[in-house]
């Protein structure tokens, strides 16, 4: 049993099992490298190092409670879902057309990825691809809107910024993580797409959508499962203090 074996842990060994577990049940994804930026490389992660010391007994603790573990050998990722389906975190419509923009980029640069698995890209880049693809109201994109979106998918270990400073409302340079692979199938590239071009067609008539429920692959104010984010606590992310007034143009890359 598990708790037998917990038991046997030294007093700080006790201590960061404690920790990875909790930082699972906030984040859900924890990748094998992490870009450090005051180095200017990636380096392993020691979170990673440690949740795969303990994923055995963490394995069994979380199934106790209703929680399953996963980990990708080959991405490097491990993964924290809950089997009862509870434990849902609400994307506004907004994150969610990033997120899958954010998806389609590293799909299309997949075989240039990186040795980590990574896809380099940028703040532009991404609010370029969801003007490209029709998904920005009025073919404009806040900054406060950019700024939470960021924030939310750094949150859950699906970007990070190659910066050391907070994230910037004129953009950052943006690494895509493979635990994006996990919240959108290959499978679920495909339906996005198809329900992308529905998306696309309600902007041009001047209207948004509303919720569009779906099994969790795609949705147009996504509510994921527990196989995708499971964040228990949203609330670590706090919204941009930026002037909502600035705004990136359909047809440019850059702020006004």
């Amino acid at each position: 049993m598990w708790g037998e074996e917990y038991e046997k842990l030294s007093s700080y060994e006790k201590g960061e099992f404690r920790r990875i577990a909790n930082y699972l049940l906030s984040h859900t994804y924890l990748t094998r490298h992490r870009y450090q930026p005051a180095e200017h490389m990636t380096l392993p992660n020691r979170d990673y190092q440690t949740a795969v010391r303990f994923f055995s007994l963490l394995e069994e603790y979380f199934d106790v409670a209703g929680w399953q573990m996963n980990k990708d050998d080959i991405y490097g990722v491990i993964s924290l879902s809950n089997i009862f389906d509870n434990n849902r975190y609400r994307m506004d419509q907004f994150t969610t057309l990033f997120l899958y923009a954010c998806r389609l980029i590293y799909e299309e640069q997949r075989e240039q990825a990186s040795s980590f698995h990574t896809v380099l890209t940028g703040t532009h880049d991404i609010v370029q691809k969801m003007a490209t693809l029709g998904l920005l109201k009025n073919g404009r994109t806040t900054q406060k809107e950019r700024l939470e979106a960021q924030r939310t998918l750094s949150h859950f270990n699906l970007i990070e910024k190659m910066e050391s400073t907070a994230w910037d409302p004129d953009g950052n340079r943006v690494l895509i993580l493979p635990s994006i692979l996990n919240v959108i199938t290959n499978q679920g590239i495909n339906d996005m797409l198809y329900e992308l071009e529905e998306l696309r067609e309600d902007n041009t008539s001047g209207a948004m959508p509303g919720d569009v429920e779906t099994d969790g692959e795609y949705a147009g104010e996504a509510e994921t499962d527990g196989s995708e984010l499971n964040g228990i606590n949203p609330g670590a992310v706090n919204p941009g203090d930026a002037d909502p007034g600035e705004t990136y143009g359909q047809e440019q890359g850059t702020t006004r």
